[in-house]
Protein backbone atom coordinates (compact mmCIF):
# COMPACT_ATOMS: atom_id res chain seq x y z
CA UNK A 1 0.00 0.00 0.00
CA UNK A 2 1.14 3.42 -1.17
CA UNK A 3 0.11 6.70 -0.14
CA UNK A 4 1.48 9.89 -2.32
CA UNK A 5 1.62 12.69 0.13
CA UNK A 6 3.12 16.03 1.13
CA UNK A 7 4.50 16.72 3.99
CA UNK A 8 2.72 19.72 4.52
CA UNK A 9 -0.67 19.10 3.25
CA UNK A 10 -3.52 18.78 5.99
CA UNK A 11 -5.51 16.39 3.68
CA UNK A 12 -2.58 14.39 3.50
CA UNK A 13 -1.93 14.02 6.89
CA UNK A 14 -5.59 13.41 7.61
CA UNK A 15 -4.79 9.98 5.66
CA UNK A 16 -1.84 9.40 7.08
CA UNK A 17 -2.59 10.12 10.08
CA UNK A 18 -5.21 7.15 9.73
CA UNK A 19 -3.11 4.66 8.46
CA UNK A 20 -0.89 4.96 11.28
CA UNK A 21 -3.53 4.76 14.05
CA UNK A 22 -4.86 1.54 11.73
CA UNK A 23 -1.14 0.24 12.35
CA UNK A 24 -1.33 -0.63 8.46
CA UNK A 25 1.87 -0.73 6.85
CA UNK A 26 2.33 1.31 3.77
CA UNK A 27 5.05 3.38 2.31
CA UNK A 28 5.34 7.29 1.64
CA UNK A 29 5.52 8.64 -1.37
CA UNK A 30 6.60 12.55 -1.58
CA UNK A 31 5.17 13.89 -4.60
CA UNK A 32 7.25 17.37 -4.98
CA UNK A 33 4.82 20.11 -5.36
CA UNK A 34 7.44 22.48 -5.92
CA UNK A 35 8.50 21.05 -8.61
CA UNK A 36 5.18 20.50 -10.45
CA UNK A 37 5.08 16.56 -9.54
CA UNK A 38 0.96 16.55 -9.26
CA UNK A 39 0.82 17.80 -12.81
CA UNK A 40 2.61 14.96 -14.19
CA UNK A 41 1.40 12.57 -16.27
CA UNK A 42 2.25 9.50 -14.49
CA UNK A 43 0.22 11.29 -11.60
CA UNK A 44 -2.53 12.46 -13.44
CA UNK A 45 -2.91 8.47 -14.17
CA UNK A 46 -3.61 8.64 -10.35
CA UNK A 47 -5.48 11.36 -10.30
CA UNK A 48 -6.67 13.15 -12.80
CA UNK A 49 -7.31 16.32 -10.70
CA UNK A 50 -3.63 16.58 -9.94
CA UNK A 51 -4.14 16.41 -6.21
CA UNK A 52 -2.75 14.89 -3.00
CA UNK A 53 -3.29 12.08 -1.15
CA UNK A 54 -3.68 9.19 -3.23
CA UNK A 55 -3.87 5.85 -1.81
CA UNK A 56 -2.81 3.04 -4.35
CA UNK A 57 -3.76 -0.42 -2.84
CA UNK A 58 -2.18 -2.30 -5.06
CA UNK A 59 -3.90 -1.26 -8.00
CA UNK A 60 -7.06 0.19 -6.06
CA UNK A 61 -6.12 3.91 -6.39
CA UNK A 62 -8.31 6.48 -4.17
CA UNK A 63 -8.23 10.09 -4.00
CA UNK A 64 -9.50 12.52 -1.96
CA UNK A 65 -8.61 12.50 1.97
CA UNK A 66 -11.87 12.06 3.31
CA UNK A 67 -12.88 8.71 0.39
CA UNK A 68 -9.25 7.46 1.46
CA UNK A 69 -10.83 7.60 5.55
CA UNK A 70 -13.69 5.56 4.26
CA UNK A 71 -11.89 3.11 2.02
CA UNK A 72 -9.17 2.09 5.04
CA UNK A 73 -12.34 1.91 7.70
CA UNK A 74 -14.74 -0.69 5.35
CA UNK A 75 -11.18 -2.31 3.94
CA UNK A 76 -10.10 -3.20 7.20
CA UNK A 77 -13.71 -3.97 8.61
CA UNK A 78 -13.08 -1.08 11.29
CA UNK A 79 -17.20 -0.47 12.48
CA UNK A 80 -15.63 1.10 15.27
CA UNK A 81 -14.15 3.99 13.14
CA UNK A 82 -17.01 4.03 10.80
CA UNK A 83 -20.33 2.83 12.55
CA UNK A 84 -22.57 0.71 10.41
CA UNK A 85 -25.87 1.99 10.98
CA UNK A 86 -27.88 4.62 9.38
CA UNK A 87 -27.76 6.78 12.53
CA UNK A 88 -24.29 6.44 13.40
CA UNK A 89 -23.04 6.41 9.14
CA UNK A 90 -24.67 9.76 8.81
CA UNK A 91 -23.18 11.20 11.21
CA UNK A 92 -19.74 10.57 10.44
CA UNK A 93 -21.12 11.62 6.75
CA UNK A 94 -21.68 14.97 8.46
CA UNK A 95 -18.41 15.57 10.39
CA UNK A 96 -16.73 14.01 6.48
CA UNK A 97 -19.13 17.27 5.31
CA UNK A 98 -17.64 19.78 7.58
CA UNK A 99 -13.96 18.77 6.89
CA UNK A 100 -14.51 19.58 3.38
CA UNK A 101 -16.94 22.41 3.55
CA UNK A 102 -16.23 24.85 6.52
CA UNK A 103 -12.83 23.33 7.54
CA UNK A 104 -11.62 23.93 3.98
CA UNK A 105 -12.95 27.35 3.59
CA UNK A 106 -12.25 28.22 7.12
CA UNK A 107 -9.07 26.81 8.84
CA UNK A 108 -7.75 25.59 5.92
CA UNK A 109 -8.00 28.73 4.15
CA UNK A 110 -6.13 30.42 6.70
CA UNK A 111 -3.55 28.57 6.58
CA UNK A 112 -3.37 28.87 2.92
CA UNK A 113 -2.90 32.77 3.30
CA UNK A 114 0.24 32.40 5.67
CA UNK A 115 1.76 28.63 4.80
CA UNK A 116 1.29 28.92 0.73
CA UNK A 117 0.96 32.71 -0.11
CA UNK A 118 -2.77 32.03 -1.51
CA UNK A 119 -4.84 35.32 -2.29
CA UNK A 120 -7.98 34.62 -0.21
CA UNK A 121 -9.13 37.78 2.11
CA UNK A 122 -7.90 36.59 5.51
CA UNK A 123 -10.28 38.35 8.22
CA UNK A 124 -12.85 36.78 5.44
CA UNK A 125 -11.32 32.94 6.28
CA UNK A 126 -10.45 33.76 9.72
CA UNK A 127 -13.76 34.82 10.61
CA UNK A 128 -15.22 31.88 8.88
CA UNK A 129 -12.57 29.64 11.06
CA UNK A 130 -14.02 30.89 14.35
CA UNK A 131 -17.47 30.45 13.32
CA UNK A 132 -16.78 26.51 12.87
CA UNK A 133 -15.00 26.57 15.75
CA UNK A 134 -17.71 28.18 18.14
CA UNK A 135 -19.89 25.78 16.66
CA UNK A 136 -17.36 22.55 17.58
CA UNK A 137 -16.64 23.75 20.81
CA UNK A 138 -20.64 23.67 21.26
CA UNK A 139 -20.94 20.68 20.11
CA UNK A 140 -18.14 19.25 22.35
CA UNK A 141 -20.41 20.05 25.27
CA UNK A 142 -20.42 16.56 27.53
CA UNK A 143 -18.51 14.78 24.69
CA UNK A 144 -15.18 13.60 24.27
CA UNK A 145 -15.67 12.67 20.52
CA UNK A 146 -17.84 13.94 17.46
CA UNK A 147 -19.70 10.82 16.77
CA UNK A 148 -20.68 8.68 19.93
CA UNK A 149 -18.66 7.38 22.74
CA UNK A 150 -15.09 6.78 21.19
CA UNK A 151 -12.97 8.18 18.10
CA UNK A 152 -14.37 7.99 14.51
CA UNK A 153 -13.09 8.88 11.37
CA UNK A 154 -14.98 11.96 11.65
CA UNK A 155 -12.37 13.22 14.34
CA UNK A 156 -9.50 11.97 12.19
CA UNK A 157 -11.36 14.23 9.50
CA UNK A 158 -11.29 17.69 11.17
CA UNK A 159 -7.93 17.12 13.33
CA UNK A 160 -5.16 18.33 11.32
CA UNK A 161 -6.32 21.40 10.08
CA UNK A 162 -8.20 22.63 13.30
CA UNK A 163 -4.56 21.67 15.18
CA UNK A 164 -3.18 23.99 12.87
CA UNK A 165 -5.27 26.62 12.32
CA UNK A 166 -3.36 29.00 14.65
CA UNK A 167 -0.70 28.70 11.60
CA UNK A 168 -3.30 30.71 10.03
CA UNK A 169 -3.76 33.06 12.42
CA UNK A 170 -6.45 31.92 14.10
CA UNK A 171 -6.43 31.46 17.92
CA UNK A 172 -7.47 28.42 19.66
CA UNK A 173 -7.53 29.90 22.96
CA UNK A 174 -11.03 30.30 23.67
CA UNK A 175 -11.86 27.37 22.85
CA UNK A 176 -11.09 25.01 25.85
CA UNK A 177 -13.12 22.01 24.46
CA UNK A 178 -11.93 22.08 21.42
CA UNK A 179 -7.84 22.43 22.65
CA UNK A 180 -8.64 18.76 24.69
CA UNK A 181 -10.46 17.54 21.89
CA UNK A 182 -7.23 17.63 19.79
CA UNK A 183 -5.06 16.35 23.14
CA UNK A 184 -7.51 13.41 22.95
CA UNK A 185 -6.61 12.34 19.42
CA UNK A 186 -3.06 13.19 20.37
CA UNK A 187 -3.36 10.91 23.11
CA UNK A 188 -3.96 7.87 20.82
CA UNK A 189 -1.95 4.80 19.90
CA UNK A 190 -0.68 5.35 16.86
CA UNK A 191 -0.78 9.02 16.78
CA UNK A 192 1.61 10.68 14.16
CA UNK A 193 2.19 14.40 13.94
CA UNK A 194 1.18 16.53 12.10
CA UNK A 195 4.81 19.13 11.60
CA UNK A 196 5.03 22.40 11.62
CA UNK A 197 5.02 24.39 8.42
CA UNK A 198 7.24 26.80 7.22
CA UNK A 199 6.01 30.49 5.25
CA UNK A 200 6.55 31.70 1.68
CA UNK A 201 5.25 28.61 -0.16
CA UNK A 202 3.37 29.46 -3.53
CA UNK A 203 -0.75 29.44 -3.74
CA UNK A 204 -0.21 26.94 -6.74
CA UNK A 205 0.93 24.31 -4.11
CA UNK A 206 -2.21 24.92 -1.45
CA UNK A 207 -4.49 24.23 -4.54
CA UNK A 208 -3.34 20.68 -4.78
CA UNK A 209 -4.91 18.74 -1.97
CA UNK A 210 -8.09 16.97 -1.56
Amino acid sequence: MKLYYHPLSGHSHRARLFLSLLAVPHDLVEVDLKAGAHKAPEFLALNPFGQVPVLDDGGVVVSDSNAILVYLARKFDRADWLPQDAQGTAAVQRWLSVAAGEVAYGPAAARLVTVFGSKHNPQEVIARAHGLLKNLEAHLVGRDWLVGGAPTIADVALYSYVARAPEGNVDLSGYPGVIAFLRRIEALPGFVPFVETPVGLSAAQGATVA
